[in-house]
């Protein structure tokens, strides 16, 4: 027999549109993997001309789920060039609203993006909830939402889809894969905390908008500052963001841990998500301002997978080329020299395996060519991985107490060890303890705050735009889903040049002129398929990157013309 192509497209439960296709052996082992998106970027075209200072504004729409990252981003790109110092209390707030928007993200990540490729719901239609409760105590002293009674609720209300042949957001899956390794039980504990996430999420989207004034979206950053001044002084809204935090933190605690460390036994064995760390060179900045010149993560390169030694990022090395992305320029370019004029090439016709498992004719990508809308950043030429992971091992490896106090509670709950970490289980659980060690240190930038304004109540510094300069500036820091940097160049007191690199671009990207890997890509190689029908293996890998393509590309024009009409057959 001959390799046989499995195209999955669109990828679902994630932000935009990702299509991949694997090549696969008579042993249904990955042989080859192509990541892509099928969709334009364009913001660069549409802040050309722009006053710098609406920069913000435009940026945020890059996403609809990391809005505040790329707010932010463009604020403080702009800042960076005109040589503007915020006030500490601005800083700090920024913090606060930067916590709300991670843990907002990483645990609508688990639950309702990627917990279904751990937890199988129609196996927790069998469960006995009186055993899942027992359960639930071997995990955690007080858990959450795991009285008898309660999993028995969630139990009959799952089921009463069921029964009437829908199961809602539960539809069209693969359940029953032979993959999933959570008992009934340990799956309808999940359940509950899925059910109990939208609740909590929702609080996490207020707390954005205690000083955001709305989520998504927020309104209240601004060159030099911010502009939530009354808020800051108000003691009930500041109490209010303290009791929701608080909230929060409950539920990491007392179900997000848990559940992830009942995953890691559960899955400790299991190869489809073990030894697959994808791009081994890991990237970061620093992140969260807890007091004044205080981060609570801490940047830097790690290359290869070890450990022993971190590297300090250094952001002229870092560089976007297009030889497989439609792109017309496929010289690898720094960002503040970055390009973005399409050069779409198309697909081109091929075979597939279809849902039936037979072959039928496909639109396939153009593998010797272009073939993705997401271009290839490089770091010294290398391609990097990150994320949690990234966040996570390079402050291990720094030894920063705040994360190392963590993961190593965790890998004795767990039992794991470190290794365990560079891998698909890993991602997943960097992401939980990223979450984890906010909510045990993200008050301390409240209370900085709080002291601070005793003193201060500077929000906004003064600053002027000289036209006839040109300024170069830019952001770098960290969204929920890894590294992320905004390069702006200004001129005539407008925009001249605007370039996003983020966090899925790097772990998205497509082969580059070497035939160097993406991390999507990489990690996909040597995996085994159960049933190439069901391509659950590679759908939780690339899960558990959390991709977010709406970033990494986008659907608009600078003149706003229509590019595409689409219709969906809600019957099919």
């Amino acid at each position: 027999m001959s390799d046989k192509r499995i195209v999955i497209d669109p990828i679902t439960r994630i932000e935009g549109h990702l299509r991949i296709e694997v090549v696969v052996d008579d042993d249904n082992v990955v042989k080859q993997a192509y990541s892509g998106s099928t969709l334009w970027r364009g913001i660069e075209p549409i802040l050309k001309g722009r006053d710098p200072r609406d920069a913000g504004f435009f940026t945020q729409r890059i996403c609809g789920v990391c809005t505040f990252s790329h707010y932010r981003a463009g604020i403080v790109a702009v800042e960076n060039a005109l040589g503007i110092t915020p006030p500490l209390n601005a800083e700090l707030t920024r913090t606060l609203m930067n916590a709300a928007l991670y843990l907002h993200d990483h645990i609508v990540h688990f639950y309702h993006l990627h917990g279904l490729d751990w937890a199988d719901i129609t196996s927790a239609l069998q469960a006995d909830p009186k055993k899942a409760s027992e359960e639930a105590f071997k995990w955690c002293e007080t858990p959450y939402a795991c009285g008898a009674d309660k999993l028995k609720e969630v139990k009959d209300r799952v089921s009463e889809f069921a029964k009437k042949g829908n199961l809602g957001p539960f539809a069209n899956a693969y359940w029953g894969h032979s993959s999933y390794k959570f008992t009934p039980e340990q799956n309808l504990i999940v359940l509950s905390h899925y059910l109990e996430c939208l609740r909590i999420q929702r609080t996490a989207a207020k707390m954005m908008a205690i000083f955001g004034s709305k989520n998504p979206h927020p309104q209240s950053l601004t060159v030099g500052g911010v502009t939530c001044v009354m808020d800051l002084l108000s003691p009930a809204r500041l109490g209010e963001y303290m009791t929701q935090f608080n909230e929060i933190a409950e539920f990491v605690n007392r179900a997000y841990y848990p559940d992830i460390v009942m995953a890691a036994k559960a899955y400790a064995n299991e190869p489809s998500v073990l030894d697959d760390i994808g791009v081994g060179n890991l990237y970061a900045y620093d992140e969260f301002l807890l007091g004044r010149n205080d981060y609570l993560f801490k940047g830097g390169i790690i290359l290869n997978g070890d450990i022993s030694k971190v590297y300090d990022v250094d952001d002229t090395k870092i560089t976007e080329e297009a030889t497989r992305a439609w792109y017309k320029n496929d010289a690898a370019l720094h960002p503040f020299d970055g390009q973005t004029e399409p050069n779409y090439t198309g697909l081109v016709d091929g075979e597939s395996i279809g849902v039936d498992g037979n072959l039928t004719h496909s639109k396939n990508f153009d593998t010797s060519g272009k073939y993705s809308w997401i271009k290839a950043p490089r770091y010294d030429g290398k391609p990097m991985q990150v994320g949690p992971i990234a966040t996570i091992v390079i402050n291990y490896a720094k030894g920063n107490p705040k994360v190392v106090k963590v993961v190593d509670k965790f890998l004795q709950d767990s039992g794991l060890g470190l290794n365990a970490v560079f891998s698909t289980l890993g991602r997943t659980a960097t992401r939980m303890l990223e979450a984890k060690v906010i909510v045990d240190h993200g008050l301390e930038a409240f209370k900085s705050l709080i002291e601070n304004l005793k003193t201060d109540q500077e929000t906004c510094a003064k600053y002027t735009i000289d036209n006839s300069k040109e300024y170069k500036g830019y952001f770098k820091g960290n969204a929920p889903r890894g590294a992320l940097t905004h390069w702006c160049r200004i001129k005539d007191g407008v925009i001249q040049n605007w370039q996003a690199v983020v966090p899925s671009t790097w772990n998205a990207s497509p082969k580059d002129a070497k035939e160097q890997m993406g991390s999507y890509e990489a990690c996909l190689v040597g995996t085994k398929l159960a049933d190439l029908t069901k391509p659950l293996e590679i759908i939780r890998k690339i899960h558990s990157y959390d991709p977010c393509i709406a970033c990494a590309v986008h659907v608009m024009d600078a003149k706003g013309t229509k590019l595409g009409e689409y219709k969906v057959n809600v019957n099919a």
